[in-house]
């Protein structure tokens, strides 16, 4: 299985659930994708929130994305495993605040000036269905 499925699966279904560390305990959030491409699954987060300081302090970070199959059988659900890299692309940056301009209203600011692109990289992607249920550890991973 190639790169192209699970970017496509990612795009198709872009709320999932960021994985970060805090010290030694693990914070769970939703979060919005940006995008995915054969570099990564980037995502935008806003400065002044805590999951960018925990990133800062420890970029590595794990994203599960879901299907929301009503049909449990039918579930299926996509991990990404790796490292949190900075993107400090104004242009990209300026898209994203543009396209998500509604969090201007939600802060009561301007959002752009806090907006950081991070990217999810330099790891590895699976897939998981609830036949999987316990062949976890024999699931084909794709390097990110």
């Amino acid at each position: 299985m190639g790169i192209q499925e699970y970017i496509d699966f990612a795009n198709s279904h872009p709320v999932c659930f960021l994985s970060t560390m805090d010290g030694d305990q693990p914070r769970v959030r939703t979060v919005l994708l940006v995008m995915a491409d054969e570099t990564g699954f980037y995502f935008d987060l806003l400065k002044p929130k805590r999951m960018v300081k925990q990133i800062m302090l420890n970029p590595k970070a794990e994203v599960c994305f879901y299907n929301n199959a009503p049909d449990l059988l039918l579930a299926k659900q996509m991990r990404v495993t790796g490292v949190m890299e900075l993107v400090e692309d104004e242009a990209l940056i300026q898209k994203v605040a543009s396209e998500r301009s509604f969090l201007d209203g939600l802060a009561g600011q301007p959002t752009a000036p806090m907006t950081r692109i991070f990217r999810l990289c330099h790891g590895e992607v699976f897939f998981w269905t609830m036949p999987d249920l316990l062949k976890e550890e024999y699931l084909e991973r794709v390097k990110i």
